[in-house]
Formats: C-alpha cells, sequence, structure tokens
C-alpha cells in the first residue's frame, strides 16, 4: 500500500467574480476597505482583460497537472492535492486543516512563483507551517525553482520562438525585458535573495538563448508610500528607446506562472500602450500555464525533498 502525502500548492488567488473584487483587495490590504476611486479602477481593469482573471482556473489545472505527474513519478507514493491561497478561499489555513481531518500526517509544499522572498514565498510558507505546527503534520518546503534546467529550457524555447517571428536583420534592435512583481525596496536591506534570483534567471537566458540584448525590470508594484524595486518595466522601456533606439521589445515576466491580471493588463495593455507610443513593435510569449517542462520544473524541485 502506498504512503499519502499532502501535496500544498499555494498561490496568490484572485476574485471569482466581480462581488469578490472589495473583499479580496481589503484582505490584501489586510482590512482597510479600498476607496471609491481604487475599487472603480480596479473594476476597470478586470473589465479591460474580458471581466475576470483567468488565474483561479488555471492554479487548478497546474496544480491538477503537478499532482498527476508527481503520481506518475513515484510509485511507492500517492500526493492529495490541497490548494491553498493567500487572499481568498481556500485560505492556506483551510488546506492544512482539511488535510488533518483526512488523516494527512507528511506533506511538500510550493509556492506557484519561481524565485524566494521572504516578502513572498516565506510568507506562505509560514502560515503553512504555523499552521501545520498545531496538527503535528511535517512539512517539506520547496523554496524555489527559477533555476531548474525544465524552467529555463522552457523560457529559453519562448524567447527564440518570439525572435524567430522578428526578422534576422532587426535581431541587433531587440532586447529582451525581464521582469517579477516588484517587492518594497527595504527587502534590500534584508539581503532578501529577490532581486539577485530575477537577475540570475536574466543573466542566464542571455547565456542560453538567441537574445543579443537582456535588461531587467519589476512590475506591479503596490500603492504603498513606500520604494519598491524598479525601474518599472513601462520607465524601463522608454529609457531603453531613447538610450538604444530598440525597435522590438520582448517582454517576459518570469516572475509569474500563467496569465492573469498582472500579465494581461500590466504587460499586454500598459507595456503595449507605451511601445504604441514610441512607435515600436511590442512581443509577449505565452506564459507556462500548464506546459510539461513548467511541471516538469516543480516536479524536479519537490523531488529533491525526498
Amino acid at each position: 500500500m502506498s504512503k499519502k502525502i499532502g501535496l500544498l500548492v499555494m498561490a496568490y488567488g484572485t476574485p471569482y467574480e466581480e462581488s469578490d473584487i472589495v473583499p479580496y483587495y481589503t484582505h490584501i490590504r489586510r482590512g482597510r476597505k479600498p476607496s471609491d476611486e481604487q475599487i472603480e479602477d480596479l473594476k476597470s481593469r478586470y473589465k479591460a482583460i474580458g471581466g475576470i482573471s483567468p488565474l483561479a482556473g488555471t492554479t487548478k489545472k497546474q496544480a491538477e497537472s503537478l499532482q498527476g505527474a508527481l503520481n506518475e513519478n513515484y510509485k511507492d507514493v500517492e500526493f492529495q492535492l490541497y490548494i491553498g491561497l493567500k487572499h481568498i478561499n481556500p485560505f492556506i489555513e483551510d488546506a492544512i486543516e482539511q488535510m488533518n481531518k483526512d488523516g494527512i500526517d507528511e506533506a511538500v509544499t510550493i509556492v506557484l512563483a519561481p524565485h524566494y522572498s521572504n516578502f513572498s514565498v516565506g510568507s506562505y510558507n509560514k502560515r503553512a507551517q504555523e499552521e501545520a505546527d498545531k496538527y503535528g503534520i511535517k512539512l517539506h518546503h520547496v523554496e524555489q525553482f527559477y533555476n531548474e534546467p525544465a524552467f529555463i529550457e522552457y523560457w529559453t524555447t519562448m524567447v527564440n520562438d518570439t525572435l524567430q517571428m522578428i526578422p534576422k536583420e532587426s535581431h541587433d534592435e531587440t532586447v529582451l525585458i525581464v521582469s517579477a512583481h516588484s517587492l518594497p525596496e527595504k527587502i534590500k536591506k534584508a539581503n532578501d535573495p529577490y532581486p539577485d534570483q530575477l537577475e540570475e534567471t536574466a543573466r542566464i537566458l542571455a547565456e542560453e538563448s538567441d537574445i543579443k540584448h537582456v535588461s531587467v525590470g519589476w512590475q506591479s508594484e503596490g500603492q504603498t508610500g513606500e520604494p519598491w524595486l524598479g525601474p518599472d518595466v513601462q520607465d524601463l522601456t522608454r529609457d531603453l528607446f531613447n538610450e538604444k533606439g530598440y525597435k522590438h521589445f520582448i517582454y517576459t515576466p518570469v516572475g509569474f506562472v500563467c496569465e492573469h491580471l498582472e500579465v494581461l493588463y500590466d504587460n499586454d495593455y500598459e507595456c503595449k500602450v507605451v511601445c504604441d507610443e514610441l512607435g515600436v513593435n511590442y512581443h509577449r510569449p505565452p506564459m507556462p500555464n500548464i506546459d510539461p517542462k513548467f511541471i516538469e520544473a516543480m516536479v524536479s524541485a519537490i523531488n529533491k525533498k525526498f
């Protein structure tokens, strides 16, 4: 009989429908409801991408694909899937509580974010650990998978495929912008590895792919009144055009793992608006979603925990 191990897949979460927008963002803001103006802005962003984010459905598919791949990989272990979200139900704590009810005493956790920060992945792991400790459930945390060969291979292929669509004579005028979700700049004072990991991802892509010019940017920063990591991808686009005269901009938001609000709006709308203003070409390869290489990268990271 195979041993049952919990598989806790954690993610940010997203409103399931328009009525969830206010409670969801109130939770993000630690109980402070957004202003009417902010709510209208948020609703307009969701409307611009078709009404609501596809994130919830994609998260479920990614988690199920990962579970399937793991159960194929391990013959003496059966992974039982639990999804725990940071800002909407099912919350991380709900998933751990259900594990306990199901008699699970050991689990592996992974956050659907490739790079590690104490502020992001670390906070998910902390919440999961605190809840698991109440029930004596042993957790094995995957902290990052940005440097897994399959993850790099996925993005290398995407960059090269995009370059194939750009005339060869324009490759010298093409730049790759590698980005992730910005975080408060104060994380640098705590020697948080997050900025360095994104830089490393960009460096590896520059080495592995056929791209000649690579730059690192940040996106989707919060409105907290404190400095956040920069440059913002929109500012970076303008600066690179003004300084280098690039004609083709390839955006790879490698800190995200699927199409959702931050990619569909912050990249496909806001960055494209800047490109259109400058008269340059906007390119954004498909996100990993449930691509086998992406799933393989997470399986490989989990393998190292057993």
